[in-house]
């Protein structure tokens, strides 16, 4: 790399830190003080608060990764251009498309940085951060047991009252049908211990329902343990308490592939999948975008002015992409394209004009 590449790379990434910095900054400071009226409250201490704004950052950053990078990426290219630098640069033989170039790597390096350090932290430090929350104010066990949930396996039908901890659960009942639908065995217990590939059931009692000449005959048998084999693991039981956002992608993929065995809508989730996975794509569309203001002449227009409205615009585009995803369960279409199909477009028309602005 270029002593001047290099030079226009260190700008972008310190104005892209320093904007990064900033904005977990205002979100921490916001977020301090709305803790501030639950501090004193039982065992919530001032240093408790800290812990829970600190663990909860990975989680913030991962999710506000493209505005951030995008507004980095833009306030250093037009730091370059009002101190003159940028034109230095051109009239050097930097074309357009190389200096684009150069900000859509630097983008890319750090939003596949943020993505590999959210999807492998943040999912465990938020956790970490509620609990610890809850503990605080003696809450954990109480709101843990008030949880309860149908799950669909196969042919079966899994009930739980009370969902414990995501290993034990209270008032478990399990309906076995055939492949005709029709109800063969219910099986119910009180207790079970769920190891992530079986449910350990104490003190069973199992109603099998044989049908004999139009007439159903009820037995019933009582066992002091009963193993039931099922296909989810405990990911997808805890998956079951959040929502799509708040899990890993290697946990969405887990659920939309249990939901598609089982025959179950999973367009939710697909959408948040296909969100996370066009976010690169997306922050090259809004970068591009912005890169069609800073090269514009500024004989009308400051370039202040036109800073803001590309900033505004490429943020205006991540916002109706997230609206049309998620439009897409409504109107029933593919949440893929209506992710990526956006994006595509107005890269093409980005680059379009970046090299008829190039050639003039």
């Amino acid at each position: 790399m270029k002593i001047r590449d290099r030079y226009i790379a260190k700008t972008l990434l310190t104005y892209t830190l320093v904007v990064f910095f900033v904005w977990l900054g205002i979100y921490s400071f916001f977020n301090f003080l709305a803790e501030l009226t639950s501090i004193g409250q039982e065992n919530y201490t001032i240093l408790k608060a800290f812990k829970y704004i600190i663990f909860q950052m990975p989680e913030v950053a991962y999710e506000q990764a493209s505005p951030v990078i995008l507004l980095g990426c833009v306030l250093g290219m037009g730091h370059l251009a009002t101190t003159g630098q940028l034109l230095i640069f051109r009239v050097s033989g930097l074309s357009i498309l190389k200096v684009t170039w150069l900000t859509i790597k630097i983008a890319l390096i750090f939003i596949i940085t943020i993505i590999i350090f959210g999807e492998l932290l943040a999912p465990t430090l938020t956790s970490y951060a509620e609990k610890g929350r809850s503990e605080a104010f003696g809450t954990f066990n109480l709101s843990k047991n008030q949880n309860g949930f149908w799950i669909r396996d196969g042919d079966n039908y899994i009930n739980v009252n009370n969902n414990i901890d995501g290993t034990l659960f209270n008032g478990i009942t399990i309906i076995e049908a055939s492949s005709t639908n029709k109800v063969d065995r219910v099986i119910y217990s009180n207790n079970a211990i769920f190891d992530g590939n079986s449910l350990k059931m104490s003190d069973a009692e199992i109603f099998s329902i044989n049908e004999n000449n139009n007439y159903h005959n009820i037995s019933i048998k009582q066992r002091n343990l009963y193993n039931k084999t099922v296909s989810f693991d405990s990911d997808l039981v805890d998956s079951l308490e959040k929502e799509p956002k708040d899990l890993s992608t290697w946990t969405i993929i887990k659920q939309i592939q249990f939901l598609s065995d089982n025959k179950l809508r999973f367009g939710v989730f697909e959408v948040e999948l296909y969100k996370r996975l066009v976010k690169p794509l997306s922050l090259i569309a809004m970068i591009l975008m912005a890169m069609l203001f800073i090269f514009g002449s500024t004989r009308d227009v400051t370039l202040g002015r036109k800073i803001f409205f590309g900033v505004a615009l490429g943020l205006s585009f991540e916002l109706l992409s997230r609206v049309g995803a998620a439009v897409s369960l409504s109107f029933d279409y593919s949440p893929l394209l209506s992710s990526i199909a956006p994006a595509i477009i107005v890269i093409i028309i980005s680059i379009v004009f970046l090299i008829k602005k190039s050639k003039s």
